[in-house]
């Protein structure tokens, strides 16, 4: 959750005494903690934090100071950046941290004081790109998860973010700000977005519910949308989604938007699947009970496309794109689907079931299939996947299978400008033919060698050749710790680079 009416402004004709504001934030290098600048009011408690050696500006020092302005007491919160230029991650992870403090004190109003050689602190010395890095970072520290208590406080955090910087001048510098500040803004929105869907409680979103927010987001943006219910996907034959709905009392879903950035709907349209399994129990091969409760964040797949469409659709790039998001709920019942069943899938390819855990892949194996239908040229699928993918990269990367090395390379720059770790898992030939069946075209598991190579490998079979990455965010999109950009529950894992990489095409 974030604050609904937080807004943020670009202000250089007032000098920062003068702003109000219940807290103020500094970025200071080690060099400019000795030499700087600081407004006069100020300068006696900096003097003896300094004298008590109480902050040095090393970089991921923080430390809050009680000053007075405009006869006023407020908190100045400084932020260290070290001896370096900091690359837009460090901007970003910079911004959260204050971000963090200024929900602690509880202020409306915040200042973020930018240093006259604000370019010196970016490594890519590019002034949009320091303004998304710092709003970007800001909104998301701002971040509060949701919670269900009898006695619920409403949610308090900075309603209004001020950048101020002295004597700037130029109209193209404050323009460029102002791109930046926007497009920072709507990455972090739809991070926002993915991370709401993903943390709410598995009785509190179905497939059906799934449906309702993205025909929600599609109201919001005028966008075209579909939504197939059970006996559409009947007709149509989507065999692998029905198999794994089909012991839950709650039916399952495919979900579509489009949205059209071009004049026309034709040339290449990027096709977006998310696995959107709303709760994984494992069917009849059932998990473990430790850790089930978990499951609410399988639908994290289908949480990141869509806050990469609000992203999207708040920037407005000129490129097509079409969203599918196969929706179900994995239980075991009489009419759950079983190890040893035959399926058959929207393709025709058959399917033996070795194991109904292994259901995220049967599920976007039809939703590859109807994004190619419905005119994708290539395609990025999302998925909490496999928990061998935690085994080899923890919480902390993203692990990424492709048969497109140029597409998956162009993908991973993407994910160097946002700074979402994603690391590519060899695609050998060897890893495919684990994947044959002896009674069907292919079988759903393969055992744990490989595991999370040959999952992400049967849903490429459904690429049919067409350039596909398979984004594997089982580690990522749901943490148990807070760290660094990332709270405590969802994280919107792959919002950002996806909508990065979508914008730079």
């Amino acid at each position: 959750m974030m604050n609904a009416k937080f807004e943020a402004i670009w202000r250089s004709d007032l000098p920062i005494e003068l702003i109000e504001a219940q807290a103020v934030i500094c970025l200071v290098s080690e060099a400019e903690w000795i030499t700087g600048h600081f407004p006069e009011a100020w300068k006696e408690a900096i003097a003896s934090v300094k004298e008590r050696g109480l902050f040095k500006g090393s970089e991921s020092q923080l430390f809050t100071i009680p000053v007075m302005q405009s006869d006023m007491p407020i908190t100045l919160i400084l932020v260290g950046t070290g001896q370096y230029p900091l690359n837009p991650e460090g901007l970003r992870l910079a911004a959260v941290r204050a971000a963090k403090m200024t929900v602690k004190i509880n202020a409306d109003q915040v200042v973020f004081a930018l240093p006259s050689s604000l370019l010196t602190y970016s490594l890519s010395q590019d002034i949009a790109a320091v303004a998304h890095a710092l709003t970007e970072g800001f909104i998301l520290g701002t971040y509060r998860r949701k919670t269900y208590k009898r006695n619920q406080q409403a949610y308090i955090g900075p309603e209004r973010l001020i950048f101020h910087q002295d004597k700037v001048f130029q109209d193209e510098y404050e323009q460029q700000w102002y791109i930046g500040m926007e497009r920072g803004k709507a990455f972090a929105e739809g991070t926002i977005l993915a991370r709401d869907l993903t943390n709410l409680p598995g009785n509190m979103l179905v497939p059906r519910d799934l449906a309702s927010a993205a025909e929600r987001l599609a109201e919001q943006h005028g966008l075209e949308y579909e939504v197939l219910d059970e006996q559409e996907m009947v007709k149509k034959g989507m065999g692998g989604l029905l198999s794994v709905g089909s012991g839950s009392v709650n039916p399952p879903r495919m979900i579509v938007l489009k949205y059209q950035g071009k004049s026309a709907w034709e040339g290449e349209i990027i096709g977006l699947v998310g696995k959107g399994i709303t709760f994984d129990t494992g069917g009849i091969s059932l998990k473990p009970r430790l850790g089930m409760e978990e499951m609410i964040s399988d639908m994290g797949g289908a949480a990141a496309v869509l806050g990469a469409l609000h992203t999207l659709c708040l920037i407005r790039p000129e490129q097509n794109v079409v969203v599918v998001i196969p929706s179900a709920e994995n239980m075991p019942s009489g009419s759950a689907f079983k190890p040893g069943d035959i399926i058959t899938t929207l393709s025709g390819r058959t399917v033996e079931i070795l194991n109904t855990d292994a259901e995220g892949r049967l599920v976007l194996a039809d939703g590859l299939t109807y994004a190619k239908e419905l005119g994708a040229t290539r395609i990025i699928d999302v998925a909490t996947l496999t928990g061998a993918v935690v085994s080899a990269l923890g919480d902390v990367a993203t692990g990424a299978v492709s048969n497109d090395d140029p597409f998956l390379n162009e993908f991973i720059l993407a994910s160097k400008r946002t700074g979402e770790k994603v690391w590519p898992l060899p695609a050998y030939t060897e890893f495919e033919e684990m994947l044959r069946s002896e009674v069907a075209d292919l079988r759903n598991s393969t055992g744990r060698y490989g595991a999370s190579i040959t999952a992400g490998l049967f849903i490429g079979t459904f690429a049919e050749g067409m350039p596909w990455i398979h984004l594997d965010i089982a580690g990522t999109a749901y943490v148990s710790k807070e760290r660094g950009i990332h709270p405590k529950g969802a994280t919107g894992a792959m919002v950002r680079t996806i909508a990065d990489y979508v914008i730079n095409q």
